[in-house]
């Protein structure tokens, strides 16, 4: 069920996804706070958890990669400046199940790291650096520790490419 914030700004998730439960009031929570905190006071934001195939069809589709990802932002309306922000996150729930033990996590962190990146993405983050990986990084593992999450230890001179796709 949608839940309008006092301030007009509307956060919607639809779970069409059947790996884990997820608990949608944390990602209502998380993605509240980081709105807030950069002063978005209006507009819409849905949050959709999906599978491999469909978060890689719109990998594909939108973003011209051929593989599943593990998050995709879509930023519709962008007037940040005005605290008006209108858009879309696609979180892959699949995904999310098959790296999390990998990090020593539960498949639900991992998917609330990915809304996380997504949401800060959404309002002006990158990570198309190494020092941008580091400073979102931090703001990630912030948050995360708003919910009461401990990010494991990256090692991000094992990966070849970003955390994820904006």
């Amino acid at each position: 069920m949608p839940r309008r914030k006092k301030n007009s700004f509307l956060i919607e998730v639809l779970d069409e996804q059947d790996y884990f439960v997820v608990d949608l009031e944390k990602i209502k929570s998380i993605c509240e706070k980081i709105l807030d905190d950069f002063t978005i006071q209006s507009g819409k934001l849905g949050v959709i958890l999906v599978d491999s195939d469909t978060i890689h069809q719109y990998n594909r589709d939108f973003l011209k990669h051929d593989y599943p990802t593990d998050v995709i932002s879509f930023p519709l309306v962008d007037r940040r400046l005005e605290g008006h922000l209108e858009a879309e996150i696609l979180a892959c729930t699949q995904v999310a199940q098959d790296r999390a033990p990998e990090f020593g996590w539960s498949p639900e962190e991992e998917l609330l790291l990915y809304i996380v990146h997504g949401t800060l993405h959404l309002v002006g983050f990158n990570d198309t650096t190494p020092e941008a990986q580091t400073i979102m990084q931090q703001k990630e593992r912030d948050y995360l520790a708003h919910l009461g999450i401990t990010v494991p230890k990256w090692n991000l001179d094992d990966w070849d490419e970003p955390i994820s796709e904006n």
